[in-house]
């Protein structure tokens, strides 16, 4: 426990540092191609920490998100097979022919609903590039699907932040728990369903 109230007080020093907004879209950026850890964890305790500025926080997480995409879209595209092996340290070790199947069958539906789920961004935009899928498209679906998640994320907390903090700090382990089971359900979900 006293570890967890350690990573959460760092977390919320962070949010209220110089660098938060720097070390936002860095995170959003490089989660999009290349890093494991989404924006989600620096943009809420940012967002509760500072409810003033949560749809700025939602535009600088939305804008580096969308050009680290561009970048995982490129590494797809352009560089194959680094493409495919950080697809197959993802899970997806298929191939080339199951990320074309991917877009074949469901085509911006994959970008929609993978943009708006708690799923690896960069399994996308990586998978995008390797099909070829449309660059235009997939930028405007971008735009859309990281935009809709992170500004519906700030202003749910800037709404109804502050009552959430406060039960969030009464019971951390039994929330951190809950957040855990809801993200590896909704994974689980999505893997199942694609």
């Amino acid at each position: 426990m006293t570890l967890l109230r350690k990573l959460y007080d760092w977390v919320f020093s962070l949010a209220r540092s110089r660098h938060a907004t720097p070390a936002l879209a860095v995170v959003s950026f490089a989660e999009s191609s290349i890093f494991p850890i989404p924006p989600d964890v620096m943009l809420a305790p940012m967002i509760l920490a500072r409810p003033e500025k949560a749809y700025f926080y939602a535009f600088v997480c939305t804008v580096a998100s969308v050009l680290g995409g561009i970048l995982g879209y490129a590494i797809g595209y352009y560089l194959t097979d680094l493409g495919l092996w950080l697809m197959s340290l993802l899970g997806h070790s298929d191939g080339l022919e199951e990320f074309q199947h991917w877009f074949d069958r469901w085509g911006l539906a994959v970008i929609l609903i993978k943009g708006l789920t708690p799923v690896p961004y960069k399994l996308v935009t990586i998978a995008s590039g390797l099909a070829a899928f449309s660059f235009p498209v997939f930028v405007a679906a971008s735009v859309a699907t990281r935009g809709g998640r992170f500004f519906l994320e700030a202003w749910i907390l800037k709404r109804w932040g502050p009552a959430m903090l406060a039960q969030v700090e009464k019971r951390l382990a039994m929330w951190s728990i809950i957040g855990i089971v809801v993200l590896v359900g909704a994974v689980v979900a999505v893997k199942v369903l694609f």
